[in-house]
């Protein structure tokens, strides 16, 4: 079988980014990987970033949404708008914290359990398509060294989420 020719604009660096040729492939992955997984989350009617809080939501349960926000490492205003959204769909419920009236907990809808075998499906198809061609030891290689550049960018932003 004929290798397919490499669209030049996927394989050349910028001048800029010579210093640093793995940052911008990891750049680059990271912006086609979420391209990718906002078309396999369509099908479940879900937007980029809402699977995470789906995620967080059905192995947490019922949390604070302060708590969910810190989890899930994005601005609060996105989140609002996130939980506006999938409890309009009816994937979420929202109530106020008994303990502290002043909080709002949030949980995964009963409805939402058909969503998540929608995500699940997703990202099992999203595995395979990412890592085509690359048998069991490479991806496990892949995994590890991935988790070690994770580590590093934890250590010099001090943003990492405590949902590790």
């Amino acid at each position: 079988m004929k290798a397919e020719p490499v669209d030049p604009a996927c394989t050349e660096l910028p001048s800029a980014a010579r210093g640093g040729p793995v940052s911008h492939a990891v750049s680059r992955v990271a912006r086609l990987h979420r391209i990718a997984a906002g078309k396999a989350l369509r099908a479940a009617g879900l937007y980029p970033g809402q699977e995470f809080l789906m995620m967080h939501l059905w192995d947490a349960g019922a949390v604070r949404q302060s708590e969910l926000i810190k989890a899930v490492d994005l601005d609060p205003s996105t989140v609002t708008k996130m939980l506006q959204r999938l409890e309009q769909a009816g994937h979420v419920r929202r109530c106020p914290d008994p303990d502290d009236r002043r909080a709002v907990l949030v949980e995964a809808s009963a409805d939402s359990c058909a969503l998540h075998s929608d995500v699940e499906r997703a990202w099992t198809d999203l595995e395979e398509h990412t890592l085509a061609g690359l048998d069991a030891t490479e991806r496990t290689e892949l995994a590890r060294l991935l988790a070690k550049v994770e580590e590093n960018l934890c250590h010099r932003t001090e943003g990492c989420p405590d949902t590790r």
